[in-house]
């Protein structure tokens, strides 16, 4: 029976003192799957768009994959000036998460084993059951938001979500005692929110990673036990849990991007009254 992979990606050699996992190699190699798609895809933008010929092939599907994402991105940003913003950032991990996580499906790509003294390990290893990885996308996806978030309220106004001195100061300010109590309290749930950020980045990594993981501990166990046949259906069922995940990770960070470059007014100085602009309602569309 194979042996159930641990919770860290095995190092399979060293860079001097940088260890090169299986995860690592899962992940390279589909880079390499993306450099090669791009060279093929710009060979054939250069051969029908400048000579104004309708696009065949490969110019076609990935301009249906294009135009399907900015539609489902729509959904949440409601603005296809957004969704084309932040389609490098959320289509790039969509397409690595999904195709990183399809990969490790790939017929005999989990059969390919090495042998160091009396450990077998395997070569290859989907690159989302490594937490490095997935805490790193998701600190990407979290940082991105909040650097588009200042570029486009600016920095005090963006700072203010978080601190908000400028609305504690128009309390005072008032000298009304309401005003005062209300901000107070809204400083302190501004202070709550930075700390939400953080668990956006534990959420965001903890969930690809553990299902990506699951999958990959079920994949294992069953080609241990059964090698034959009955694994195929719990395959195809990875194949969907792959695609999902990809979906729910991409729509989180760009319900963050968009959530951080929406204005949303602060308090109202006028009359000394206070009040928050209420902030569109981002759904995010069902998966």
């Amino acid at each position: 029976m194979a042996a159930i992979p641990p919770l860290a990606a095995e190092p399979i050699f060293h860079i001097s003192r940088l260890p090169v996992t299986n995860s690592y190699i899962n992940s390279t190699l589909t880079l390499f799957g993306f450099i090669v798609f791009i060279i093929f895809l710009n060979a054939g933008i250069k051969k029908y768009y400048s000579k104004s010929r309708a696009p065949k092939g490969i110019v076609n599907f990935f301009e249906g994959v294009l135009e399907f994402m900015l539609g489902y991105f729509d959904q949440v940003t409601h603005d296809r000036k957004k969704s084309v913003k932040f389609l490098p950032v959320v289509g790039t991990l969509f397409l690595f998460i999904l195709v990183s996580n399809w990969i490790g499906l790939l017929p005999g790509i989990n059969s390919v084993i090495i042998h160091r003294g009396a450990e077998t390990l395997p070569l290859f290893r989907p690159a989302d059951t490594d937490l490095n990885l997935t805490l790193a996308m998701a600190v990407f996806a979290v940082a991105i938001s909040h650097i588009l978030g200042v570029a486009t309220i600016g920095f005090f106004r963006y700072a203010n979500r978080f601190i908000k001195l400028g609305d504690l100061y128009q309390a005072v300010k008032s000298l009304k005692p309401v005003n005062i109590l209300t901000a107070i309290v809204e400083f302190f749930v501004g202070i709550i929110e930075i700390f939400s950020e953080i668990a956006k980045m534990v959420s965001l990594s903890l969930r690809l990673f553990g299902n990506i993981f699951a999958g990959e501990v079920l994949m294992t166990v069953l080609a241990g036990l059964i090698p034959y046949l009955v694994p195929l259906p719990f395959m195809a069922l990875e194949l969907l849990v792959g695609l999902i995940q990809a979906v729910v990770f991409t729509m989180l960070a760009l319900v963050y991007l968009t959530m951080a470059t929406t204005d949303t007014h602060g308090h109202a100085e006028i009359d000394g009254h206070s009040g928050h602009a209420e902030a569109e309602e981002n759904q995010v569309p069902a998966v």
